[in-house]
C-alpha cells in the first residue's frame, strides 16, 4: 500500500551537519525524515519557495528534457529502506506506457516538485522509519536531555515555527558549545 505524502520542509540537522527532507503523512499524522545532500536540499528548497534560478539546475534540466519528448512524471514512490538507505522509483508515462525508473529519493523528490507529481511512501517504509506526532510529543516530554540535545531540539522547533532570529541565536549557541567541547578534550 502506498501512503500519500507532501514535502513539509528541508532542514539542517546541526548535530550531524546534514540536510534532512521531512515528508509528511497528514492522514496518519506521521513524518519521514530522509537525509539528502546539500545540492539536492537546495534544489528542493528553491522549488518549495518558488524561486527560479537564472539558469536551470540539474532537476530542472531533467524535467525540461522529459517535457520535450512528451514524457510525463506520474508519481514518485519512496519504495524501500535497506541498510539505512532509502530507495525511490519515478513513474513515467509516455504514449500510454508506464515505466518506473530507479532513483535516489532526493532527486526523485526534487523532480516531483518541479513536475507537480504526487509523492508516495510505501507503507512498509513508513512502518520502519516514520515518526508519529505522538512519538515526537513524547520525545519532547522525555526527561533528561543534555544541553546540546536541548539546544538542537529548540533550534528545530524555532525553524519549524519560522522564528529565524531565535534559530540564529540557538545556532550560535550550539557552535559555541561545540567549540567548548572540543577545547575540553
Amino acid at each position: 500500500m502506498l501512503i500519500s505524502v507532501r514535502v513539509d520542509r528541508v532542514t539542517l540537522d546541526t548535530t550531524a551537519n546534514r540536510f534532512v527532507v521531512i515528508l509528511r503523512d497528514d492522514s496518519h499524522h506521521r513524518w519521514l525524515p530522509i537525509v539528502v545532500g546539500s545540492s539536492e536540499a537546495q534544489a528542493i528548497a528553491l522549488q518549495m519557495e518558488n524561486i527560479v534560478p537564472p539558469r536551470p539546475l540539474t532537476h530542472d534540466l531533467v524535467k525540461n528534457l522529459l517535457d520535450s519528448v512528451e514524457v510525463r512524471i506520474s508519481r514518485v514512490v519512496v519504495s524501500d529502506l535497506r541498510e539505512n538507505t532509502y530507495y525511490a522509483m519515478i513513474g513515467l508515462r509516455m504514449n500510454g506506457n508506464h515505466v518506473e525508473v530507479d532513483a535516489r529519493p532526493s532527486d526523485a523528490i526534487a523532480i516531483a516538485l518541479r513536475a507537480q507529481a504526487p509523492i508516495f511512501v510505501d507503507d512498509e517504509v513508513m512502518k520502519k522509519a516514520s515518526v508519529s506526532d505522538k512519538d515526537s510529543e513524547r520525545a519532547e516530554e522525555a526527561v533528561p536531555m543534555d544541553r546540546m540535545e536541548r539546544l538542537n531540539f529548540e533550534l528545530q522547533k524555532a525553524v519549524s515555527e519560522e522564528r529565524f532570529e531565535d534559530a540564529a541565536r540557538l545556532r550560535d549557541e550550539i557552535n559555541t558549545a561545540k567549540k567548548d567541547r572540543r577545547s575540553e578534550k
